[in-house]
């Protein structure tokens, strides 16, 4: 629903977020409510928006109580924007924020908007603990009694085992899987070593250490409950370190470690998108602009492709759209869900068999420059609190950009549970 004769440019102004802590640390006392609420309020106050009325907020959670059915807007309400911004809960798994980001831009390019916000937020710190269904059907039965025995009888059949609670996990319910176990698959599919995932894992440390020590973070990211950095990156690690550890989903034949995977995290992010206008007139510098979107899903769960692998397919789509290659990019931000998915993807696309018979392509999309990988550091170093990712990376790659003359553009790719994926392009 276009509003107006032409589609505009949407500018990433800026973004900002809370330090991401691991799970049990620093966060355990708050929810997805308080940590949103404290990236919105850093917007606000970063970008002089104190009563302002922004055209949308949206944003989400994977793990949320049901409580939480209005969080993006209940966070609204308490961020000092004026109380009329609307506020929009949705979710696309690891996806979620850079999903947010694309449904805002889309919004605003329309001319529907002129200005949003889009974040997400995750905790595993405070989990929604519920009980099992049967214990469910039981209380139910008795809240539908008519008469006092019938309101009493559902409760003979009461047990020890209907007090026993159900905690959230990664699994899929197609697959009875973990996210872990279905990239452990996927490593031996295309012969991911152990050596080369420890290898990139120990890179995005290295690299994220090195980004704070230089301040790179410095105005991306705000203290929160008296954490001021990322507490899982360790800059002190190697290859060596990281190759004594466990496997964590393979005992006998696995390649994953809890080195080269995410840690479970806590943490919130957000970005403030606007039209080049608005910008101009609050006097806003363009840090970049979010040119290019799109979305895909692979058959995981019959087996013919593997959990994490859609935005292999992805990319391919969204350079025919940009009509750029893949080698085009001066920054490639390459969510780090787990070191071996990055590395599967890379090699996917550098597979002519894969490249020919999956994606239809003559030749194979090629190799990346190593270098121009997650140049601040990953999730494996940075953390992943599920829907905050997204945002995190748009923030990064938009102050690269910005901070580099040279360059033109950058991709993200984001793999997400359900054999999802999210993929979008900034540029200059």
């Amino acid at each position: 629903m276009l509003v107006g004769t032409t589609v505009r440019r949407v500018a990433i102004v800026g973004g900002v977020r809370i330090p991401f802590a691991r799970a049990h640390t620093a966060y355990a006392t708050v929810g997805n409510q308080e940590m949103l609420t404290a990236v919105f309020r850093a917007v606000v106050e970063r970008f002089g928006l104190t009563g302002a009325r922004v055209g949308d907020v949206a944003a989400g959670a994977v793990i949320k109580h049901s409580r939480d059915y209005s969080l993006t807007r209940e966070s609204v309400l308490s961020s000092g924007l004026d109380p009329q911004t609307p506020g929009l809960d949705l979710q696309r798994a690891c996806g979620t924020s850079l999903e947010a980001a694309i449904v805002t831009a889309n919004k605003i390019a329309l001319g529907q908007i002129e200005c949003g916000i889009a974040g997400g937020v995750d905790t595993i710190s405070d989990p929604p603990v519920v009980y099992p269904r049967a214990y469910q059907q039981l209380l139910l039965e008795s809240a539908r009694g008519k008469s006092l025995g019938q309101r009493l009888a559902p409760w003979l059949r009461l047990r020890p085992r209907h007090f026993k609670p159900v905690l959230p996990a990664v699994v899929e319910p197609r697959t009875g899987l973990s996210m872990g176990q279905s990239a452990e698959l996927m490593a031996q599919r295309w012969g991911i070593s152990r050596e080369e995932q420890d290898r990139l894992a120990c890179e995005s440390h290295m690299k994220a250490a090195a980004a704070w020590r230089e301040g790179f973070y410095d105005d991306l990211v705000v203290p929160y409950l008296g954490l001021k950095t990322d507490n899982n990156i360790r800059a002190d690690t190697s290859v060596e370190k990281l190759s004594r550890l466990r496997a964590s989903f393979d005992a006998r034949d696995g390649t994953l470690t809890a080195g080269n995977s995410t840690p479970l995290t806590d943490g919130a992010s957000a970005v403030l998108l606007a039209s080049e206008e608005w910008a101009a007139r609050r006097n806003l510098p363009v840090q970049a602009w979010l040119s290019y979107g799109k979305v895909w899903a692979v058959d995981f769960a019959s087996g013919k492709e593997g959990l994490l692998m859609a935005p292999a397919y992805a990319v391919p789509a969204m350079l025919r759209d940009a009509g750029v290659a893949l080698q085009d990019f001066d920054y490639y931000e390459i969510h780090e869900a787990f070191a071996a998915q990055v590395l599967c993807t890379l090699a996917a696309w550098q597979s002519p068999e894969f490249c020919r018979e999956a994606l239809g392509l003559e030749a194979p999309l090629g190799a990346i420059d190593s270098a121009r990988l997650n140049v601040k550091g990953g999730s494996v170093a940075i953390g992943h609190p599920f829907a905050a990712t997204g945002t995190r990376i748009v923030g990064t790659l938009a102050k690269l950009l910005a901070g580099n003359p040279a360059a033109k553009r950058g991709l993200i790719s984001v793999c997400t549970a359900g054999g999802m994926g999210v993929t979008a392009i900034l540029e200059r």
